[in-house]
């Protein structure tokens, strides 16, 4: 009896970029309708908004939420709000649980709760 040995080809790491490449028109959208959301006549309310989003991240739920509808043949754009709020969900989860855990780094940046307060965040 004889054994021979295969090997394996290395696997490749995964990768977001074909899942940004199916979305990255919808992503323009989205982020446009985030920046437009962001704005308001109480000033710490943009500033803030803009030290949350600008955090970074990968946007992976919005992209996901697009990749759904196209996915569906859905042919309209509120999918594009639906993704926004769907970011906004996520951040503001963030936001709360970095509040109750009283972290004061998130993504290698100083947490809004650190930056702003607790009573603004």
């Amino acid at each position: 009896m004889t054994a021979t040995i295969h090997t394996l080809p290395r696997k490749a790491e995964p990768s977001l970029s074909p899942m940004m490449a199916l979305v990255a028109e919808g992503m323009n959208s989205v982020n446009a309708v985030i920046l437009d959301r962001m704005q308001s006549r109480i000033p710490l309310i943009p500033t803030l908004a803009g030290h949350l989003i600008a955090g970074g991240g990968k946007r992976m739920r919005p992209m996901l939420t697009l990749a759904s509808a196209s996915l569906l043949g859905y042919g309209g754009s509120r999918h594009y709000k639906l993704a926004a709020a769907v970011e906004f969900i996520h951040t503001a989860t963030l936001l709360h649980d970095d509040v109750v855990d009283g972290s004061d780094m998130r993504r290698g940046k100083k947490t809004a709760n650190i930056v702003y307060g607790n009573p603004a965040t």
